[in-house]
């Protein structure tokens, strides 16, 4: 008889670029104090418009930084590497696996096909994008790779990152669903991608995702994990201590 392993479930928040790269963290730090936690899943959306760079994007283009003086854009450092992410009317979301796949081609399959499948329910066929990686380009959704899910034209809707510690598996990634075309523009000096009206709707694409989850993983169960005090002052400590000095740069 096969036992049930929990998938933590944090509900939906919306919350500061510091704050959200946190809650991730803590989750990948739980996995390692918690002998019973096998995954987590959360999604999300910002607070405002906001830019996550990836941990080596060291270099900031100057117009970034003026958007940041003139209050257009917050920046924030992920813990994940790839390049930047403009967080604007998308959906993201974070799985935290304790015992992924090593091999990192076989753990980008496996974490990104429930995303494809749940996006496929919604009525849209997406693809592993077949890109090498671009260091040449600051903006993440310029180029697909394994991590990255596209359309039949090539446009991306979904861009993942990993961080990795001790062979446990932090994944986060982008579901871009009506982003800002004037503000992409400010930024990547591009418009975004184009994207269905069929995964426009963030509370169906999550009920879609999340179905799909457990259809990928069979023996997984949700549990509701509610953060309690405690919780939120590591998760505030996390976020003091780790992304809220970008203003630096």
């Amino acid at each position: 008889m096969n036992t049930q392993e929990e998938v933590l479930y944090l509900d939906p928040l919306e919350l500061s670029g510091p704050e959200q790269m946190a809650i991730d963290l803590f989750l990948l730090e739980k996995s390692f104090t918690d002998k019973d936690f096998f995954m987590a899943i959360r999604f999300y959306t910002w607070d405002g418009n906001w830019l996550s760079i990836g941990k080596h994007q060291k270099e900031l283009p100057r117009k970034w930084l003026k958007l940041l003086k003139t209050e257009q854009l917050k920046i924030v450092r992920r813990p994940s590497g790839g390049n930047a992410v403009l967080h604007s009317g998308g959906l993201t979301y974070a799985l935290i696996w304790k015992d992924p796949p090593r091999k990192k081609k076989e753990s980008y399959l496996k974490t990104t096909q429930w995303l494809k499948n749940g996006i496929k329910k919604a009525g849209v066929d997406l693809f592993f994008g077949n890109q090498s990686v671009n260091i040449s380009t600051s903006n993440c959704f310029s180029n697909s790779t394994l991590a990255d899910l596209v359309d039949e034209n090539k446009n991306k809707y979904i861009g993942s990152a990993q961080y990795w510690k001790k062979g446990h598996l932090l994944q986060h990634g982008e579901i871009l669903m009506e982003p800002s075309k004037q503000l992409w523009k400010k930024v990547f000096n591009i418009g975004p991608p184009s994207i269905k009206n069929e995964i426009k709707e963030k509370d169906k694409i999550i009920k879609f995702l999340k179905e799909s989850l457990i259809k990928t993983w069979p023996n997984l169960k949700f549990s509701n994990y509610k953060l309690d005090k405690k919780d939120k002052e590591m998760i505030n400590r996390l976020a003091i201590d780790n992304f809220e000095k970008i203003h630096q740069f």
